[in-house]
Parts: C-alpha cells; sequence; structure tokens
C-alpha cells in the first residue's frame, strides 16, 4: 500500500493541478467573454446573483464530490434535497418547532438518507446507480406525502430572526458596511473549506481516494471498506441537508419537487471540476469552480437574451466535452 502512494500520487497531482488550472482558465475565459458581450454582466448585483445561484448546486456538488471519488455515483441527491427541506419546514411550520430544531430535523434527515444509501451500496452490494436511483424515488414519495403534494411556507415573523434570513441576509453587511453579500454563499465557501479539509487533511479523504483508486487493494490492506463508504455517503447526505436548507431558506418555502434535475447539475459540477467518474481522482477546489463554471455560463447567456433551449444545449454540450476530457485522461493515465 504504502509503495503504490509513493507511485502514484505525484502523477495524480500533477494531473489534479492541471486539470485545475484548465478549469479555471475556462472560468476566467468565460467571465471575460460574457463581460464584453454585455456590460450588465460584470456588476456587482449581476456578481453576487451568480454567487447566490451557485451555492445551492455547489454545496450538492461538494457532497457528490465524495461519492463520485469511490467510484460511485449519487442520483438521489436532488430529492434527498427536497425530502430535507420539506421536513425542515413541517417542523418549524406545522410542529411549532424552533428553528434551531427544524434545521436539526433537516440534517438528520440528509444524513439517514446517505446512511441509506451507504448501506445499500456497501452492505447489500447493490450497484451505486441503482442504490441511490431507488433511495431518489423513496425520498421523492416521502416528500410528497409528507408535504400533502403542497408547498410549505415558512411564517415570517414582523420582528426578529426570520428563516429566509439564513440565505438571503448578510451578515458581512454589518460588518463591513456596503458589501451585501448573502449568507447563502458565505455558508457555500465556508462547507468547502471544511469539504476540502475532510478531504486532504483526515483519514475519511485517504481512505475515499484509497477505495476510488483501488478498492480491492485498500480491503486487502485491511481498511475496512464497507464501514467508510457508509461514512462516505452520509456525510453526502449531510451536505445534501446544508443543501435543502439554503434553497429553503432563499424560497422560504419548501416546494415538493424543488430539487428536481439539480442531481444533474450537481454531478456535471463536479466532472467539469476535474473529477474522475472512475474515481480516485478529484478536488473541493475543482468541483467549486465546476460549479462557478456552471452558474456564469448560464447567467451570461441569459443576459445575452439566448432562448432557455438553447442554453440547455449550450450546458450539455459543456458537460458532453468535460466527460469526454476525462476518458481521454483515463486513456492517458492507463
Amino acid at each position: 500500500m504504502a509503495t503504490q502512494k509513493t507511485k502514484r500520487y505525484p502523477v495524480a497531482l500533477n494531473s489534479g493541478i492541471l486539470q485545475q488550472l484548465l478549469a479555471f482558465g475556462s472560468l476566467i475565459i468565460l467571465v471575460l467573454v460574457f463581460s464584453l458581450a454585455s456590460d450588465n454582466f460584470f456588476q456587482f448585483s449581476n456578481i453576487v446573483g451568480v454567487l447566490l445561484s451557485t451555492a445551492v448546486v455547489g454545496v450538492l456538488a461538494l457532497g457528490a464530490t465524495f461519492v463520485i471519488i469511490t467510484g460511485g455515483i449519487d442520483l438521489s441527491v436532488g430529492t434527498v434535497m427536497t425530502l430535507t427541506a420539506v421536513m425542515t419546514g413541517v417542523s418549524i411550520t406545522y410542529w411549532g418547532w424552533p428553528v434551531w430544531a427544524g434545521l436539526l430535523v433537516g440534517l438528520a434527515t440528509g444524513a439517514l438518507c446517505g446512511f441509506v444509501s451507504g448501506v445499500a451500496v456497501a452492505k447489500m452490494k447493490i450497484p451505486s446507480f441503482i442504490a441511490t436511483l431507488a433511495v431518489m424515488m423513496i425520498a421523492k414519495g416521502l416528500a410528497l406525502v409528507i408535504s400533502g403534494t403542497r408547498p410549505v411556507y415558512f411564517p415570517t415573523p414582523e420582528k426578529g430572526f426570520k428563516y429566509s434570513d439564513i440565505s438571503l441576509d448578510s451578515i458581512l453587511d454589518k460588518i463591513i458596511p456596503g458589501f451585501k453579500i448573502p449568507n447563502a454563499v458565505l455558508i457555500f465557501f465556508c462547507v468547502a473549506v471544511i469539504g476540502s479539509i475532510v478531504l486532504s487533511r483526515t483519514i475519511i479523504g485517504r481512505y475515499n481516494f484509497a477505495i476510488g483508486s483501488n478498492e480491492e487493494a485498500t480491503r486487502l490492506s485491511g481498511v475496512n471498506v464497507n464501514f467508510w463508504k457508509i461514512v462516505i455517503y452520509t456525510i453526502t447526505g449531510l451536505f445534501t441537508a446544508v443543501a435543502g436548507i439554503l434553497i429553503s431558506s432563499r424560497l422560504n418555502s419548501a416546494q415538493p419537487a424543488l430539487g428536481m434535475g439539480y442531481e444533474l447539475e450537481a454531478i456535471a459540477a463536479v466532472v467539469i471540476g476535474g473529477t474522475s467518474l472512475s474515481g480516485g481522482k478529484g478536488s473541493i477546489l475543482g468541483t467549486v469552480i465546476g460549479a462557478l463554471i456552471m452558474s456564469v455560463l448560464t447567467n451570461g447567456l441569459r443576459i445575452m437574451s439566448v432562448p432557455q433551449e438553447w442554453q440547455t444545449v449550450v450546458v450539455g454540450f459543456v458537460i458532453f466535452l468535460a466527460v469526454y476530457a476525462d476518458i481521454l485522461r483515463r486513456k492517458k493515465a492507463s
């Protein structure tokens, strides 16, 4: 095991840095192109809007990064996000619980869904694609049943703390007047820092990369692969719950179908950021850049009045290129 590390990690490091530089260069080019194409793009309010729209998909993508590095995939993040938002909304609005208790319910819901996916993949040996597809269906059904197929609106007191303040208020504005960056953006970057530390500085991160690089060799070296897979899927569930809290706070409601399609955007951001779908390679920084590329691209096309259907085509084409680049990297590595 130690011999593999000394031979493989320098190669992976160089490849990862190169991929991140390419992704960052692409982001800079997009910003320059859209800034030249429209005077409205590089305005403070629009940049803040881009960052705000990045926050939810970004947090989802950060969680998905952990699973994809293991060589798996999680298709349930969008609907689990919905379920956590609904559970948070029901506990605060219908049960009358305080906000902090509702947030704990949301976080516990996300962690439980991730735990179930992890057990299905690690213990029951169900392919991650199928296992998380099943969890996606379960979460979708539960969100509809618990909400009664109706949106759950959060209470808005005239004074004091409001649930929407979690995403839309700006604690930074209170420290630096005029610098009104929404809390959702700050939470996104804080979660990214935490995710980066977990992935690069803890035993969870080391085993995450080891499982993705060679699961059987990791098992033979004495690592309890099943246990760590469950831990990793649970972490992804926690990240998903944070995304659910952010989006429901931003909307001040929990819509039973709000997470539809978000799983694909999250996976796309991870792949664009350089994480390999075959596992073993990836980074939090790359995912952050990938999520920003998705948001800048969508926002820039919208400002240039490109029709919605053509925006989808362009984003799909970018995802196609990112996946093809990953295939080329794997061929070159082999």
